[in-house]
């Protein structure tokens, strides 16, 4: 019993929690409403990457800058990264706290040669049928994304949970990629990745309240916290567990729990 609840109470709360905040209504003021301009399959993935990737800091922050990276690619991203020009790429400029011109060159250009080589952001995060979590896929797609003539300074906006991280951007990226329901904040646009094998965004908020809740005994949030979180998130829906980051994230932004 934890907080007074028994485990099936926990788990009808936190069922109860996900779908209050797994709500259109819960676009309005998150990171996800920028990718939720776009139609395009293309669009909709090369707007999540980007702005998950500098989805640390203000809200507001994060989705004014978000919208004008998209205003730099000209509101059609895909279409932008396949045809620029290197002369194009060099002038782009945008800053957000850490995320410098510099980084987001590099991240154009290698978005162009992941769709020309790979076909597309989908192909390099699936993993094998063996694995049982998408923490090996992660640190792939670094090293992918980090192939070559790449600038020291960027492979920091990439985490990879192999060297303690908790990935919490790239895996709010897949869910966005992955999750499927009837709601409509996810995309659920990707199609071989199963969303059993996700892992929760793990953050001060959402750390902070599972800890409240019994989920989380370790008290930094890293890769070893993820992994002790997946457990209790797939006990409580093995098909379906980062749906409970919108109880998470929602109790402890919106409800100071």
């Amino acid at each position: 019993m934890v907080n007074g609840l028994t485990s099936s109470e926990l788990k009808d709360f936190l069922n109860e929690k996900s779908f209050q905040y797994n709500q259109k209504s819960f676009i309005e003021s998150d990171p996800i409403q920028v990718p939720h301009v776009f139609k395009k399959k293309e669009d909709i993935e090369i707007a999540s990457f980007l702005t998950s990737i500098i989805a640390w800091g203000q809200r507001k922050t994060i989705i004014r800058n978000s919208y004008k990276m998209m205003e730099i690619l000209d509101n059609s991203p895909h279409d932008f990264i396949l045809n620029s020009s290197e002369k194009e790429i060099e002038k782009l400029h945008i800053i957000h706290r850490t995320f410098n011109p510099i980084d987001f060159r590099y991240f154009v250009k290698t978005l162009k040669r992941i769709y020309l080589s790979h076909g597309g952001l989908e192909n390099v995060f699936i993993p094998n049928n063996k694995e049982k979590d998408m923490h090996l896929s992660i640190h792939n797609f670094k090293n992918i994304f980090f192939k070559k003539n790449f600038p020291k300074r960027t492979t920091k906006h990439i985490s990879d949970p192999f060297k303690g991280s908790a990935c919490k951007r790239i895996n709010m990226f897949l869910r966005w990629m992955v999750r499927s329901d009837k709601n409509g904040v996810d995309f659920g646009i990707w199609k071989q990745i199963s969303p059993s094998i996700l892992s929760c965004p793990l953050d001060i908020h959402s750390g902070n309240v599972a800890r409240k809740l019994g989920l989380l005994n370790r008290t930094q949030n890293d890769h070893k916290a993820v992994l002790e979180l997946d457990i209790k998130l797939r006990s409580l829906d093995i098909k379906d567990p980062v749906k409970y980051d919108f109880a998470l994230f929602g109790l402890g932004v919106f409800e100071g729990f």
